[in-house]
């Protein structure tokens, strides 16, 4: 909890808020620091003369950002009004957060209130220390602005939960052990600071002094301060104001100015804002995970970039010791470079640990700080801070998002030495940047085998700076034979059909661009399925004598052709998908008349659960989640169909189709990446990217059958219930890769059939059409 002390501390002081005031801009400062930066503003500036003059809007008035000065030409800290005759003149103080603070304009009235409750001076100005921003107060002064208990509860807590002894309050560099505490000033003293700031004398005599040890139980058993209205004091918040985002009391509704505003129960806007507040937390948390996670890779790069430097060096070494009677003078001078990209390296991944550790602590004392505001039961007071609060986790979260967890440098020394020139010309020797691609990495979770044909997936290594123009891929003949190229161009996927059955064949892939060609990969050994279809033929394997080009047949496929010697026959069709990194299994082959698939557990939602071979599905949670299909279609016509075995309390399932990257934790249809039909027990609506269209009769029961039907020929999806067609054509123009997607919650069980010709009815249509 030390990471969230930043978020205790008061701006201008430095030390913990001391009876926290909340400012319009939502900016906290203690009472009394506030009254120590108010300024007085001309009479003109006041807000009684800008009502009457009909300008004023609001009980409090920001000045015009025209007429000051907000900023110090020295510190750019917070600075004086400039233009003012009334300004104040004295010289200001700065506060340990390097604050500009002014002192009171003039020595504050003898008063039987508190400093920070007695009167202000007319027309007085105060600034946000935070963001600046200014503005006039109006009669109430400094006791029209809400008090943040919220914040003082956590400030109680903190404190308590330190272990150490308690320390002196008023010590301005190292805080010396406490010795008492005024239980009427609140404050913990030291021995100095109690002769010096609290003298038993005056007033200050009739002060109960405590040891440190009663004064923090005196504290934790104080009761709660209840809520009051700040228009009307003897009242207490009873109602919360949606227009105005602030707690009322039934005085502000009956007869102030929140009389003809929306408001809603205090408790209910209690519990949905913390609500809010818990799910934006969700989002900040995963980025401060994955931020821990970015600190150990970069930890990890400072340790691979020091072997990658001594292996570098190592044959740099050896380079010139072969060379050395007249390399020597050189020799000094390329391991200086080396030696100057070393630091530079670590310098740049330093540098970004310091700056992501920096941003990871605000981060997780923002998230503790959050935490311990949820736990206050305190709705008006946790109501008067939670939209700031939520604001700031959205931005700290959208902060962590622009690039922030990505290294900004390499562990790599993209350097190699020309040692080919004659003797003579080792004086010309120099570092070359390697151009040749970094060798291709095959996705082995992408790579898989579907009855005679095989689809492989690969990538560049992700740190790799030397760009690739394309890859090679090659196959042998299934008996270990030679290798041969089968695919030539810029794509990173692949799909071989036509493969012999029941065979085995090692693939390897290559990069290339201008300057060469990079290292094969390890090669990869594919298993093709056992011959199930007699009707089948299979041919040996073409051993082309050179390699033809690619010929693009459509937008999401492109054809390799291998001719052999043989007239009017393909013994191969290759195809590849530009949709890198998402097909979890083969496409379809062109002669197959049916798919045949299960659920995917790999990229389904962690509630879901999987039975009778990942074709039966349902959910461990109330809440819808979603679950694809392994294979993805992007042509062709494909229909399945899903049997309801289980259906309770009238839920409202979702059938259809979705890209890989499609949201799992909601229902399907919602977000602009899934086409869906979602149905209860009376009827259907479709749904994409939240838009609910075309109201149908008829729902689903146990035992149910829906069916879904994809034509990507005809760029349509359909939907059936107990193989009647339910409603019109749902979607047109869908186009590109899809996979069969559902979403249910606990209350629904699903089984899925594949393998079905398309439905008689819709077959005529078609041939018709």
């Amino acid at each position: 909890m030390e990471e969230m002390e930043e978020e205790l501390k008061c701006p201008v002081c430095g030390s913990f808020y001391r009876e926290p005031i909340i400012l319009p801009c939502s900016h906290n400062i203690c009472q009394a620091c506030a009254r120590n930066i108010l300024v007085q503003t001309p009479e003109s500036e006041s807000p009684q003369s800008r009502r009457a003059s009909g300008s004023g809007v609001s009980d409090y008035d920001y000045l015009d950002l025209d007429k000051m000065s907000l900023y110090s030409e020295a510190d750019s800290g917070y600075g004086s009004y400039g233009g003012f005759a009334s300004a104040p003149t004295t010289p200001c103080q700065k506060s340990p957060n390097g604050v500009r603070v002014f002192p009171p304009a003039m020595p504050p009235p003898a008063t039987h209130l508190s400093p920070a409750l007695a009167s202000v001076p007319r027309n007085s100005c105060i600034t946000c220390p935070q963001c600046h921003r200014s503005l006039i107060l109006d009669d109430r002064g400094l006791r029209g602005f809400p008090k943040n208990r919220v914040l003082e509860g956590v400030i109680d807590r903190y404190q308590q939960s330190k272990a150490a002894a308690l320390k002196c309050q008023l010590c301005e560099k190292a805080p010396k052990e406490a010795t008492v505490m005024c239980e009427q000033c609140d404050v913990f003293y030291c021995d100095p600071c109690r002769l010096r700031c609290h003298p038993p004398r005056g007033p200050l005599a009739k002060h109960r002094l405590v040891p440190p040890a009663q004064g923090r139980v005196s504290r934790r058993l104080s009761p709660r301060k209840v809520s009051t209205c700040t228009d009307h004091e003897l009242e207490n918040h009873s109602m919360y104001c949606v227009q105005c985002k602030m707690p009322v009391c039934y005085q502000c509704l009956e007869e102030g100015k929140h009389s003809s505003h929306e408001v809603k129960a205090l408790g209910a806007m209690w519990k949905l804002h913390k609500s809010q507040l818990s799910q934006a937390l969700n989002g900040l948390s995963d980025r401060a995970k994955e931020a821990k996670e970015f600190l150990v890779q970069l930890r990890n790069m400072v340790q691979q970039i020091q072997e990658n430097s001594v292996e570098f060096e190592a044959c740099l070494v050896a380079q010139c010791d072969a060379l050395i009677d007249a390399l020597n003078r050189r020799k000094a001078q390329l391991l200086a470079r080396v030696n100057k990209e070393h630091e530079h390296k670590l310098k740049v991944v330093r540098d970004q640990i310091s700056h992501c550790t920096v941003k990871l602590r605000q981060t997780t004392g923002l998230m503790e700080y959050c935490l311990e505001v949820i736990k206050e039961n305190d709705p008006s007071g946790f109501l008067q801070i939670s939209d700031a609060l939520i604001r700031r986790v959205h931005l700290t979260e959208d902060q962590w998002g622009k690039g922030t967890l990505t290294p900004r440098m390499t562990t790599d020394f993209d350097l190699s030495l020309d040692n080919s020139p004659l003797l003579q010309s080792i004086h010309q020797l120099d570092f070359v940047q390697m151009k040749i691609p970094a060798t291709p990495i095959l996705q082995l979770e992408e790579c898989c085998t579907h009855n005679n044909s095989a689809t492989l997936s690969w990538k560049q290594p992700p740190l790799s700076t030397v760009p690739a123009e394309g890859y090679i891929l090659e196959l042998d003949d299934g008996n270990g034979g030679q290798f041969r190229e089968v695919y030539v161009g810029k794509e990173t996927m692949c799909t071989v059909d036509g493969l012999h059955f029941n065979s085995t064949y090692n693939a390897r892939i290559k990069a290339f661009n201008k300057t060469g060609v990079s290292q094969y990969s390890k090669t990869l050994v594919l298993q093709t399925s056992e011959d199930t279809d007699s009707e089948e033929q299979t041919v040996p394997f073409p051993v082309p004598s050179e390699r033809l080009p690619l010929r693009r047949m459509s937008p999401f496929s492109s054809t390799l052709n291998l001719q052999p010697s043989f007239p009017r026959r393909s013994y191969f069709d290759f195809r590849s998908s530009p949709h890198q990194l998402s097909l979890h299994s083969s496409l379809q082959s062109l002669n197959a008349p049916v798919a045949w698939f299960a659920f995917d557990p790999g990229s389904a939602h962690s509630d879901i659960i999987f039975s009778n071979d990942n074709l039966t599905v349902t959910c461990s949670s109330y809440d819808d989640r979603v679950v694809l299909g392994k294979t993805g279609f992007s042509k062709g016509v494909h229909y399945w169909e899903l049997t309801v075995d289980r259906y309770d309390n009238h839920p409202d399932p979702a059938f259809g189709v979705a890209r890989n990257n499609v949201m799992k934790d909601v229902m399907l249809g919602k977000d602009d990446k899934a086409w869906a039909m979602y149905v209860d027990n009376n009827r259907s609506w479709f749904m994409h990217n939240n838009s609910h269209t075309n109201r149908t009769e008829g729902g689903i029961t146990k035992g149910a059958t829906i069916g879904v039907l994809l034509d990507l020929n005809r760029k349509t999806l359909t939907f059936f219930i107990n193989d009647e067609q339910q409603g019109p054509i749902a979607f047109e123009n869908v186009e590109g890769l899809f996979f069969p997607a559902v979403s249910l919650n606990r209350n629904v069980q699903v089984t899925l059939h594949t393998g079905i010709p398309v439905p008689d009815c819709y077959s005529s249509r078609a041939s018709i059409a």
